[in-house]
């Protein structure tokens, strides 16, 4: 059973007026059939001569469709597709006056799983810190990277970072952050970042403009960007010989990752990273499950069979 032909081909015509690809269409029209057929299966009244009665479909219905095909294995990212392609194929029976509403408008699809954050393992991490440096702006980025990773923070608090309050307190082991939503805490760095952020400090004045509060600055002597610490990042990544692509939030989900790992404390891992949620934090935990069952696999002599 298939929907009317002329209809379909209206609306085929319709998407690739409006340049949507191949691809795209072909999967549409394959949602709509899949539809169709269970409305066949539901209800074969709503099909009439092998036209649906498009007046007779409502939100419940495409409700329970979509709740049926989740149930039988479909993935949350197919089902928001098909619900994208009913709502398409909606709109288009309305510019045609065919319905007045689309019973497909306020539904909202399953949500789809967060992907969990790509981390660096310490060895890649540590390859990655422990390069040469050659000229003022190497001394300047080693700083940047020991601390996106000693700290965990986010880029934007590394550039924004100021001589004062930012390092009034690193004698200590801490710089003074200012956050998302203009919050302020304070961040742990480590020995290495310490060692890393004094030497840089000792030449900073020599390229900082006069009165700049910016810790890192530019060849201008300005407050050095965000997108210059990425760019910066991608040259120490290729110098190193990473064989993936970084970012400075790997950095930050790395120190999050290994701190964790070691220690437990999700808590601890919450306040160093300034998430106003322990539900924001919480994915490193299964992050952490997965570095744990990589190693159990890998040792244990009866894990590979257990889930084979």
């Amino acid at each position: 059973m298939t929907i009317e032909d002329a209809l379909l081909q209206k609306f085929a015509d319709a998407m690739r007026a409006r340049n949507r690809s191949a691809h795209t269409i072909k999967n549409y029209l394959a949602d709509l059939q899949d539809f169709t057929e269970y409305l066949l299966h539901l209800d074969a009244s709503k099909i009439r001569k092998g036209q649906v009665n498009w007046l007779s479909i409502d939100a419940e219905l495409i409700q329970e469709y979509m709740s049926v095909r989740y149930q039988h294995g479909l993935s949350a990212r197919s089902i928001a597709r098909k619900l994208s392609s009913l709502r398409g194929f909606f709109n288009f029976l309305l510019e045609r006056k065919v319905l007045q509403l689309n019973p497909a408008s306020g539904l909202k699809a399953p949500k789809l799983p967060k992907p969990l954050p790509k981390s660096l393992d310490v060895d890649l991490t540590a390859q990655l810190l422990d390069q040469p440096q050659y000229t003022w702006q190497d001394v300047r980025d080693q700083a940047i990277f020991e601390l996106l990773y000693s700290a965990g923070l986010r880029v934007s608090e590394c550039a924004g970072l100021d001589l004062s309050p930012g390092l009034d307190n690193i004698n200590s082991g801490w710089v003074h952050v200012l956050g998302k939503g203009a919050k302020e805490r304070l961040a742990p760095i480590g020995s290495k970042s310490l060692q890393a952020l004094n030497t840089w400090l000792k030449i900073r004045s020599e390229y900082a403009l006069q009165g700049e509060q910016a810790v890192f600055v530019n060849r201008f002597g300005k407050r050095l960007s965000v997108r210059s610490i990425q760019n910066r990042l991608d040259k120490r990544a290729n110098e190193a010989g990473l064989p993936t692509k970084m970012s400075p939030h790997r950095l930050r989900h790395a120190c999050a990752t290994h701190v964790l790992e070691s220690s437990g404390d999700l808590r601890a891992v919450q306040e160093m990273l300034g998430h106003e949620n322990l539900s924001t934090t919480q994915i490193y935990t299964k992050l952490d499950m997965q570095h744990l069952a990589k190693v159990y696999d890998s040792a244990h002599p009866r894990a590979k069979k257990r889930r084979s």
